[in-house]
């Protein structure tokens, strides 16, 4: 088996988003006995102090800093794209600037024979980890997102934008001063869209993997109560404005006007106050809860409780939130742009193609009466979904094929008849 290093900058449950994947890659590893070491920022260190105790001596944490706090703070002010760009993108820089040579070390130390780094999973941002004296694996990476035309968000103001066109514009001269994606071994992406921004002059191998999984223990086919008649609709993710929870609002309000149904939604963020009260405005507090953040351990029991899962998002790069309503035999309708697509047909869900601002809500509604009007539907649909989950977005097959990966950049730098020949000769 390699020597695995997971060099990160989060490896959290609670952070949301790209956060959970380092963790995931590290506990699976370990469950099969692999030798992994895990380096990571300290602000996580009181969660993994619960979640991965058995292994604490494997794990270094890259220290805050007073520049970091100051940068966290000023960041603080900033919209939220604006912010992962700019003060928080800084951050990420100091921490990986840390753990570089940190990592060194743990090579010499461990004799780790390949080092990987799941996040961030953004094709265009430059890597630290080059010349480590190990081969490096980067990803998957998914991302080269813009808005469907005609719904760029109002929120997003024209100092964000002008931001990211120079962000994307320097993505080429960064990666060229942080060359560590130009150096890795192997570059895992999620999907063609992402390939296609991945750094000119990248000599490894690019390798198509979706990053995103479920773990079948946690996620599982649930027993759903007998119901009074009543649809229920579930989301689950970040209150942020792209997640568009605006026009499921919308599509609500004519949901409810053909059948009885309600609408929970699981997750926090700056724009809960604002949909709270369009909810409000829109006659809909009776149909409509907003629960806040939810550990994740207590997630499936709200997905075992509700019918369909709705994805509005309109800036959505891979969506694992899908994965999970499908473990749980929920059918699924999302928004036929980005990530949706590579989880999601006909089989298991609805993807509901972005026409027009004017019309979306009308068309999320119609499919969510669609699957309300038909349970027979639904229960196949479910069905479907949790057997596509477990053929193809099982962590344990996963890290399968992640450990394929981790050999093969072993094996592109190593001489025949060298030392992971040997340890990969079957017992």
């Amino acid at each position: 088996m390699p020597r695995v290093l997971i060099v990160a900058e989060h490896a959290s449950s609670r952070l949301g988003g790209e956060a959970i994947l380092p963790l995931h890659h590290f506990r699976m590893l370990r469950k099969r006995g692999v030798e992994a070491w895990l380096i990571v920022h300290a602000r996580t260190r009181k969660e993994l102090s619960g979640s991965i105790a058995d292994d604490w001596d494997r794990v270094h944490f890259i220290p805050d800093t007073t520049f970091q706090r100051l940068m966290h703070r000023l960041g603080e002010i900033l919209p939220d794209k604006l912010r992962h760009f700019s003060t928080a993108y800084i951050i990420r820089l100091s921490s990986q600037r840390k753990a570089r040579h940190v990592a060194r070390r743990m090579i010499a130390e461990h004799q780790i024979d390949v080092v990987h780094q799941p996040i961030p999973v953004s094709p265009r941002e430059g890597s630290l980890l080059y010349r480590l004296g190990a081969p490096v694996v980067i990803g998957p990476m998914n991302g080269s997102m813009r808005y469907p035309p005609g719904f760029a968000r109002a929120q997003q103001g024209w100092p964000e934008r002008i931001f990211l066109r120079i962000g994307r514009w320097f993505s080429g001269v960064i990666n060229r001063l942080m060359p560590g994606k130009l150096q890795a071994e192997i570059l895992l992406v999620a999907n063609e869209r992402t390939s296609q921004a991945l750094p000119a002059g990248h000599r490894g191998r690019v390798i198509t993997l979706v990053e995103n999984g479920v773990d079948l223990d946690l996620w599982k086919e649930p027993q759903r109560p007998q119901r009074d008649g009543t649809t229920r609709f579930i989301f689950s993710g970040r209150l942020v404005d792209f997640k568009a929870i605006d026009f499921l609002l919308q599509a609500m309000r004519l949901v409810i006007n053909e059948i009885p149904a309600r609408l929970d939604l699981l997750g926090d963020g700056p724009m809960r106050a604002e949909w709270e009260k369009m909810a409000a405005k829109l006659g809909l507090r009776e149909h409509v809860t907003f629960h806040g953040w939810i550990e994740q351990h207590e997630c499936p029991s709200y997905l075992a409780d509700a019918d369909i899962m709705v994805l509005p998002s309109l800036y959505e790069c891979g969506g694992a939130v899908i994965l999970e309503a499908m473990a749980m035999e929920l059918p699924v309708i999302a928004t036929d742009w980005g990530g949706p697509a590579d989880y999601l047909d006909s089989s298991c869900g609805i993807l509901v193609p972005p026409r027009s601002r004017r019309d979306f809500p009308a068309d999320l509604a119609a499919a969510m009466l669609k699957l309300a009007r038909d349970p027979e539907l639904r229960r196949k649909m479910g069905q479907a979904g949790r057997q596509k989950v477990e053929q193809h977005f099982d962590w344990e097959r996963k890290i399968d094929r992640m450990l394929e990966v981790h050999r093969q950049a072993i094996a592109s730098q190593e001489p025949a008849g060298s030392r992971l020949q040997i340890r990969t000769q079957p017992s």
